[in-house]
């Protein structure tokens, strides 16, 4: 079972906000008047940032290791335009009419490390990730809107580039499907891996990190022909048992939905194996966090319990069963689950188990003081105290939002 921590918001990170700002009005005062760049002498050797930068670097004073933050906390304002390094916004183009979610598409190409990219809507920030591209749909209300994108790299080096979009419409609900087979999967066991931007911090919690797999496109077993396989398994010595591996895949953002719709098939050659899977979904802005987080806890209540992130709770038991009996092995199981926000809570509607509906109809606070900005969806095999193998397929997995 993961453990979800409410983090407290420690003052001193006012700090990195008021340094930022600085920085961002600085770059104003730089970029008035002309913008041309002065020619450099082909005979001689380029500079240590050819044709950049054009402002500073901002001190750098989170870190995952020192941070109970699981990122920086966004600029605001957010920043101006600025180019300290390359960054490329194939999508949306200045100036044009979209339609919402706007497919916002871009790369940085810093010659320092990436630290992470953000995407702003109007100054507030709707999708964080530490990479240098990012290729995610973002809600917005129809109207007229700035979608600004920056990157910062590890010497603190940024780039911004700020986009004026206009929404022409937004369906009554969008469905983003097939994400067992989107890029951008994420995954973590006891605590981040190293070569994570949060590593180190706690992740799915348990005893360790398991030997575990995810493999995209799989034929067979497949209700469509491309589900994803997940495996899982001891690895010794700091996991014989007890621990747990998460994925998740951040595939949006944005502040006009509230409601959603988390579908999928799941397929399992060994009901009798987990400790618990776990099915989740969650959506951040504005410091906030709305945890729809799930469970099939096998092996400890044997029901289904749900994520209550009031202070000192977790897990809650619900009065839905959830056995290895329930579910037949070698063959595809259906459940969907209806949440949505219900102001500063979390609310989970019903669960639907192989086209049964149950009423959930339960309300908890949502979390606070968080600093990384996504809509995401995730899963989560937790093995049992003897460690036991299985394998799980993931297939059709869709998220509708409205």
């Amino acid at each position: 079972m993961r453990l979800l921590a409410a983090f407290v918001w420690i003052p001193r990170y006012h700090s990195l906000v008021s340094s930022l700002l600085l920085v961002g009005f600085a770059a104003v005062l730089t970029s008035c008047g002309s913008n041309s760049k002065q020619a450099t002498d082909p005979s001689q050797p380029p500079p240590t940032q050819p044709s950049y930068p054009s402002t500073p670097p901002v001190p750098i004073t989170w870190s995952p290791s020192s941070s109970p933050l699981p990122a920086p906390p966004a600029q605001v304002p957010a920043p101006g335009g600025s180019d300290d390094f390359p960054l490329a916004v194939s999508s949306p183009t200045n100036s044009s009419t979209v339609t919402s979610p706007i497919n916002v598409v871009a790369s940085a190409q810093p010659k320092n490390p990436i630290f992470f990219m953000r995407v702003y809507v109007d100054q507030l920030a709707v999708y964080f990730a530490f990479s240098n591209s990012i290729n995610t749909q973002i809600f917005a209300v129809p109207g007229q809107h700035t979608i600004t994108v920056m990157a910062e790299d590890n010497q603190g080096y940024i780039s911004a580039t700020p986009l004026t979009v206009t929404v022409f419409s937004q369906a009554a609900q969008t469905v983003i499907s097939s994400i067992q087979n989107m890029p951008g999967w994420q995954s973590c066991g006891g605590v981040f891996p190293p070569n994570s931007g949060r590593a180190g911090q706690i992740c799915a919690a348990g005893g360790g990190t398991p030997n575990s797999t995810m493999t995209q496109n799989i034929s067979s077993p497949s209700i469509d022909g491309k589900s994803a396989e997940f495996s899982i398994a001891p690895q010794l010595p700091d996991c014989p048992g007890y621990c747990n591996m998460l994925y998740f895949n951040p595939i949006a953002g944005g502040t006009n939905v509230s409601h959603f719709i988390y579908d999928l098939y799941f397929y399992i050659d060994n009901p009798s194996a987990p400790q618990a899977l776990e099915f989740d979904t969650n959506q951040t802005y504005g410091g906030q966090r709305w945890v729809w987080g799930s469970e099939c806890n096998f092996k400890a209540d044997g029901h289904w319990d749900i994520w209550d992130d009031a202070p000192q709770t977790g897990w809650e038991e619900t009065n839905i069963p959830c056995l290895a009996t329930d579910f037949q092995a070698d063959s595809w199981n259906h459940i969907t689950w209806d949440v949505q926000q219900s102001g500063n809570n979390v609310q989970y509607n019903t669960l639907t188990i192989n086209g049964t509906v149950h009423q959930v109809n339960t309300t908890y606070p949502s979390q606070q003081d968080w600093t990384l900005e996504e809509i995401d969806t995730a899963f989560q095999m937790d093995l049992d105290e003897a460690g036991t193998p299985f394998h799980v397929w993931l297939d059709k997995v869709s998220l509708t939002a409205k």
